[in-house]
């Protein structure tokens, strides 16, 4: 088995747990010896930049685990935040903003599938500290988006949102990136689901 890790910080997470165990160590130790797992993730990454990150695709890799959307979500909050006379504009403009990330979401979501691999895919947690109720709402669209793309797919889903819900879950750094806690929960489920494809709760 060779997992590898695809999209950004939620794998990519080393920054934020100095002095402890990142995403990629954890899962690594979860592994039988004969296993691997490469961290091709890139903390910032937006979902486009999967795409990109493939070409480093290791010869003989099996699985691939993709968490994106998150910065993609990030980048939208401007626009979340522009007032609106209405409830029906709102809805407008949130059903734009959709509309970007599927087209996004699902061009990334092709090219990893076209690998033939064994695929999952991250929803995007929402228990972060502190985070503002309205902008959680906001998540439910990428993560609507996230869910519909992968079933339609038939790959794995590993729903981060019944996963990462405890505050510990998340770094002190940076309450939108995982704990070296948050991390175990993460690598637990990666492994659950590559020695068992299937939806991980």
């Amino acid at each position: 088995m060779h997992i590898v890790l695809l999209g950004d910080s939620i794998f990519d997470n080393g920054a934020y747990v100095p002095g402890g165990e990142p995403v990629i160590t954890q899962v690594r130790s979860r592994l039988s010896p004969r296993s691997k797992a490469t961290l091709l993730a890139k903390d910032g990454a937006i979902s486009a930049e999967v795409i990109d990150q493939l070409r480093h695709l290791p010869a003989g890799a099996t699985h691939l685990v993709i968490s994106a959307g998150g910065n993609d979500a990030l980048g939208s909050m401007s626009a979340m935040s522009v007032p609106v006379t209405n409830i029906g504009e709102a809805l407008g403009s949130l059903a734009a903003i959709r509309r970007q990330f599927r087209h996004a979401y699902r061009g990334a979501l092709d090219a990893v599938l076209k690998s033939q691999k064994a695929v999952a895919v991250c929803t995007i947690y929402e228990a972060i500290p502190d985070f503002p109720e309205a902008m959680q709402a906001g998540l439910a669209i990428f993560n609507d988006t996230i869910v519909r793309e992968a079933l339609a797919a038939g790959i794995g889903i590993i729903d981060l949102r019944e996963i990462c819900t405890d505050r510990d879950d998340f770094s002190e750094i940076s309450p939108i990136e995982p704990s070296e806690q948050g991390g175990r929960k993460i690598s637990d489920a990666v492994a659950n689901w590559a020695n068992g494809p299937g939806r991980v709760r």
